[in-house]
C-alpha cells in the first residue's frame, strides 16, 4: 500500500472537535465526532473511488474529507477494509435482489434482470469486477464475506431458473460470475452500447430453448 499509516495528521486532527462533540451516543459506542468522521470518510471515498477506481489514493480520500491520513487508518486499517465499507451496501443489495427474485414467475427473466443490475454496478467502480472475483476465492479478504453471500444468492437464482427449464443446464455459478465480471470490465473500458450488446449475447445464450441445426438457440 503506497499510503503510509505513520503519516502525520492534518489540521482537522490537531485542532480536535468541540468538547460537546466528543460525547458518546446514548448507550455508549463510537463517539459522535468519530462517527461523523467515519460517515464523512465513507461518503468521500465513494465519490473518489467512483472517479478514480478502487485503487484511488487514500491520502486523497483523507484530504478531501478534511482529516489526516491517520484518522482514516483509525477507522479503516487497510484499503480492503475501506473498500468493503464502500461496497457492502451494494453487494448486500445484490444478494437481497437475487433472493427476492426466487419467487418470480419467470426466474429466467429475473436472472437476466439481476445480471443487468450486477454489470451496471460493476461499471461504476473501476477495478470492481476483478476485486469481486478475487475476493470470492480469498478467505482472508475483507470483501470475502459479502462476495460469498452475493454469490450464494445468485447461485440459488440460477438453480431456480434451471429447475424451471428456462436456463440451460450446463451453466454453473462460476460461468455466470466470470462472464458477468468480464462484461463489467468491458463496461469500464469500452462504450456502454458495446457492453450492453455483449450482455444481451450472454443472456440470449444462457436461456434454454429450441436450437437450430447448428446447435444454437432458436
Amino acid at each position: 500500500m503506497s499510503d503510509q499509516q505513520g503519516a502525520t495528521t492534518g489540521p482537522a486532527d490537531a485542532a480536535g472537535p468541540p468538547a460537546a462533540a466528543t460525547r458518546t451516543e446514548s448507550g455508549g459506542g463510537m463517539r459522535v465526532d468519530a462517527r461523523r468522521n467515519r460517515e464523512n470518510l465513507l461518503a468521500v471515498a465513494r465519490t473518489v473511488m467512483a472517479e478514480e477506481g478502487l485503487d484511488a489514493s487514500l491520502r486523497d480520500v483523507a484530504r478531501r474529507a478534511g482529516v489526516g491520513i491517520a484518522t482514516l487508518y483509525r477507522h479503516f486499517p487497510t484499503r480492503e477494509a475501506l473498500v468493503q465499507a464502500v461496497l457492502s451496501d451494494r453487494l448486500n443489495a445484490l444478494a437481497d435482489a437475487a433472493d427476492e427474485s426466487l419467487a418470480a414467475a419467470s426466474p429466467g427473466a429475473a436472472l437476466t434482470a439481476w445480471l443487468h443490475r450486477f454489470t451496471a454496478g460493476s461499471g461504476t467502480f473501476h477495478g470492481l469486477p476483478g476485486s469481486v472475483l478475487a475476493a470470492l476465492h480469498d478467505g482472508g479478504s475483507e470483501l470475502h464475506g459479502s462476495c460469498v453471500a452475493m454469490h450464494e444468492s445468485a447461485s440459488r437464482l440460477l438453480e431456480r431458473a434451471q429447475e424451471s427449464g428456462e436456463v440451460r443446464q450446463d451453466m454453473d455459478a462460476e460461468d455466470l460470475f466470470t462472464a458477468a465480471a468480464a462484461i463489467g470490465w468491458a463496461a469500464q473500458h469500452s462504450e456502454t452500447e458495446r457492453a450492453e450488446r455483449i450482455l444481451t449475447l450472454l443472456t440470449d445464450g444462457m436461456l434454454a430453448g429450441e436450437k437450430d441445426s447448428r446447435g444454437r438457440p432458436g
